[in-house]
């Protein structure tokens, strides 16, 4: 918090004098210690700072879009007039926070929802930069240096909150039809065990056994959100031969029972040692070859190839049908969560290789987790062609 926080409004020139607003930085001149100074237009976040009386000093550019207001215009005025933040019931913030003449121990406020005059709804937290207590002694009161202000748009919180609902929704729709399965078939063989033939018993215990298997997936597609959303997914790499995997991975297609000659593998010379994740490198192949075979037609092809990321050999793996292919204006949108799309197409349907509409949201996560890239093309020879690109990566990495 004590880095010089500057922006281009702020560097303008101001005032000189008694009328020049108390608190102003100009930006140094000459060389500046790597991490000393933040430009605040390049932060994401809307940023406000404002010195121990008031006045405004910084207003990013993310600040002016939410507000609406010109930088140049409130530099130097209170922010209390600049932004006259009410809560939910309509009471002025700065009156009950009293941030300059509250708690001396006060350091922050969480962020919450507050509104702007014209009844815009943003999210702000605010920081205190205080006197340094060394200054004055270890009981002497701490007055705030500068009120640090960060505003987000409600809106990312609003989709954040339906993404989740709908998440929930599709949760408890996919789980309720195999546990009423499950229920059911296991109720009906408890009660009446001995009015079953062997063979009608084994075909209910394997429905059973399906349907467990179907909540196992889901309950592993959730984990694999939560951990992609929050940054915790992890990567063990080890070396990995990837033709090998995509063998295995057709291997175990024909032995459920698609046909051998559906598949073909090609793989081109030149691939670098690839350290990933086997058991991520599985998924990924699994899923997409699945949706190939699912929602595809024809031969489907995986395509093993070296590639460049940042003028670094990597591996490029393509899984290619023969089917419809995806338009382009609904490419940019197969990866999202919930997407479905009809053969492929603009209207919605089931693109997505799982009953949830996670199986692309996932193995998206996957491969960015490997520090990849993938994306969505039409096939040399027509169908779509599912890319992505993984760098070779270390043993260490």
């Amino acid at each position: 918090m004590d880095e010089l926080i500057s922006s281009r409004a702020s560097s303008a020139p101001q005032p000189a004098g008694p009328e020049a607003p108390s608190g102003t930085s100009p930006l140094p001149e000459g060389p500046v210690p790597i991490g000393s100074l933040v430009f605040a237009d390049e932060l994401p976040d809307g940023v406000v700072v404002a010195d121990e009386v008031g006045r405004i000093v910084v207003f990013n550019r993310v600040a002016a879009r939410l507000t609406g207001l010109d930088p140049a215009e409130v530099i130097g005025k209170f922010v209390f007039d600049v932004l006259p933040l009410r809560d939910s019931e309509g009471r002025d913030w700065w009156v009950y926070a009293d941030p300059y003449g509250g708690l001396p121990t006060r350091t922050r406020h969480p962020e919450r929802s507050l509104y702007l005059a014209d009844g815009t709804e943003i999210l702000v937290s605010i920081g205190y930069v205080r006197e340094d207590r060394a200054k004055g002694g270890p009981r002497s009161p701490r007055p705030v240096r500068r009120l640090v202000i960060s505003l987000r748009g409600a809106q990312q919180r609003e989709r954040l909150e339906r993404s989740r609902a709908e998440l929930v929704s599709t949760v408890a729709h996919e789980l309720r039809s195999p546990l009423t399965s499950v229920k059911g078939f296991t109720a009906t063989l408890l009660n009446k065990w001995g009015r079953f033939t062997d063979d009608q018993k084994r075909v209910m215990l394997e429905t059973v056994n399906a349907d467990a298997d179907r909540v196992t997936r889901l309950i592993t597609e959730l984990l694999d959100v939560s951990r992609i959303e929050s940054g915790r997914m992890e990567v063990h790499r080890q070396l990995v031969d990837l033709p090998d995997r995509a063998r295995k991975i057709v291997a175990g297609r024909v032995a459920a029972g698609d046909a051998e000659d559906r598949f073909r593998l090609e793989v081109l010379g030149g691939l670098p040692e690839t350290w990933l994740d086997a058991d991520k490198i599985d998924q990924i192949l699994g899923n997409l070859v699945e949706n190939a075979v699912r929602h595809g037609a024809g031969i489907v092809t995986i395509v093993i190839e070296p590639a460049l990321i940042d003028d670094v050999v990597a591996a490029a793996v393509s899984v290619r049908d023969q089917g419809e292919g995806i338009s382009p204006e609904v490419a940019p949108r197969v990866f999202r969560q919930f997407w479905r799309g009809k053969t492929r197409g603009a209207s919605r349907h089931g693109w997505h290789g799982g009953g949830t509409g996670l199986g692309l949201y996932i193995v998206k996560g996957l491969v960015e987790a490997h520090g990849g890239t993938i994306c969505v093309r039409r096939a040399p020879g027509g169908g779509a062609e599912f890319r992505f690109i993984v760098p070779a990566g270390t043993a260490a990495a």
